[in-house]
């Protein structure tokens, strides 16, 4: 059944309201606007893109913020292109780096790409999602083409990024492939016919650029729709792997649970409204109620983990890692299932660096995560708090090693 131009009107604001709500920037509002408008009246969803270069392979809460808004794209009937940047990854997002980033291999990059996919399908309907490689068009630009592309865009221009500022200033390298990166994803928008780009804030000069890059090719410019970026459990930093404050997906749900109950106080309301969508201003009356005393933080922070982890595994777990987390935390005990493992490099009453042996007893991926948590001291061997990042411990059977609350095993070399 046709629309009338009432309901395109009516609809039309609908979908304004929910699309622009918790976003950073809209360039232009008046833009999407028009392009909604067009597509209720053609009855031809609007492709919108989110591009991810894979140099690490999970997703966190970070990610989700983003997610989550293609998510009401595609209940507001619009097309999603997930573009996992296969070939751009190769050459490594400057954004926000201060030296020259390591290029990935081939390998490398595929194997994070098809993690990033599958994790992917956690937030996003998959029946309504194209998952697109950039290697698709990317991969057969020759020489000449590329050549065109650089043509399309200054290097005053290129120089106007801030990273970029920040490095020539400080007489920091920039490699000339560095400048390829943004004309890539750029070109992104232009192999797709990309109608909307969605980002995070730190990602406002590639999406610029991507509008620009589609004038130059006789398209009609996407509609550049920022998100803020998720501070991580520090509350300091925004979310990253690399610097430990993060949240995965992929977190078992216990571990997820506490990780949330760790959140500063402060936090709560980032986490309501970017990772779960709830409306800003319901959530700033929960905000007064603990202000006025009418409600207890810790009560209002149970809620808000319970609904993450209910996000990814549902409410059983959630309500079991809840339990779990009280057990534990305010009862005191230990984790009701401790691992045993056997440090497979190690006999037994060998001395070992502390972090080394967190490391090959499976509970931290790098030494250097290991030195972390001994210096905050969340690390335990038998009890007792390890007091020095430069500790060394004579292995034994049946030491018992915790990180934090939530992580524990057992030493045995009964390799029976």
């Amino acid at each position: 059944m046709s629309r009338t131009d009432e309901d395109i009107v009516r609809e039309t604001g609908r979908q304004m309201e929910l699309l622009c709500r918790g976003t950073l920037e809209v360039v232009t509002k008046e833009e999407l606007s028009a392009k909604i408008r067009r597509s209720l009246a053609e009855g031809k969803p609007l492709k919108v893109k989110l591009g991810v270069d894979p140099s690490a392979p999970d997703l966190h809460l970070g990610h989700v913020v983003v997610m989550r808004k293609l998510r009401e794209f595609q209940e507001c009937g619009h097309e999603i292109y997930f573009v996992i940047g296969d070939f751009t990854g190769m050459i490594g997002d400057p954004s926000g780096r201060s030296e020259t980033r390591p290029q990935l291999s081939r390998e490398q990059v595929q194997a994070n790409a098809e993690t990033y996919r599958r994790q992917a399908s956690l937030i996003l309907d998959p029946e309504k999602t194209h998952t697109v490689f950039n290697s698709q068009w990317l991969s057969k630009l020759d020489f000449y083409q590329v050549i065109h592309l650089a043509s399309k865009f200054t290097v005053a221009r290129m120089l106007e990024r801030d990273d970029f500022q920040k490095r020539y200033a400080q007489g920091h390298p920039i490699a000339i492939h560095e400048f390829l990166y943004s004309l890539a994803q750029a070109y992104d928008s232009v192999a797709l016919g990309a109608d909307v780009e969605l980002g995070g804030s730190d990602q406002t000069f590639n999406l610029l650029v991507g509008r620009h890059i589609q004038r130059e090719y006789g398209q009609e410019p996407q509609v550049n729709m920022t998100m803020p970026l998720l501070v991580g459990l520090d509350g300091r930093n925004k979310m990253s792997k690399s610097l430990g404050n993060y949240v995965g997906v992929t977190d078992s749900p216990g571990e997820m649970f506490g990780k949330i109950m760790s959140l500063p106080d402060s936090l709560m309301k980032d986490y309501f409204v970017l990772v779960l969508g709830d409306d800003p201003s319901a959530v700033d009356a929960i905000m007064r109620d603990i202000a006025a005393g009418k409600s207890h933080p810790m009560d209002v922070k149970l809620t808000l983990a319970r609904r993450i982890v209910a996000m990814f595994y549902g409410s059983s777990q959630a309500s079991w890692a809840e339990r779990e987390f009280l057990r534990v935390f305010r009862e005191k005990e230990l984790p009701s299932e401790i691992s045993v493992v056997t440090p497979r490099e190690l006999k037994p009453g060998e001395s070992v660096g502390v972090a080394r042996l967190l490391v090959l007893l499976g509970l931290v991926p790098s030494s250097s995560e290991g030195r972390r948590l001994i210096a905050q001291g969340g690390v335990r061997i038998d009890g007792e708090t390890v007091a020095s990042e430069s500790d060394f411990v004579s292995v034994r059977e049946g030491m018992l090693v915790q990180v934090g609350k939530r992580k524990a095993c057992r030493v045995s070399f009964n390799r029976s």
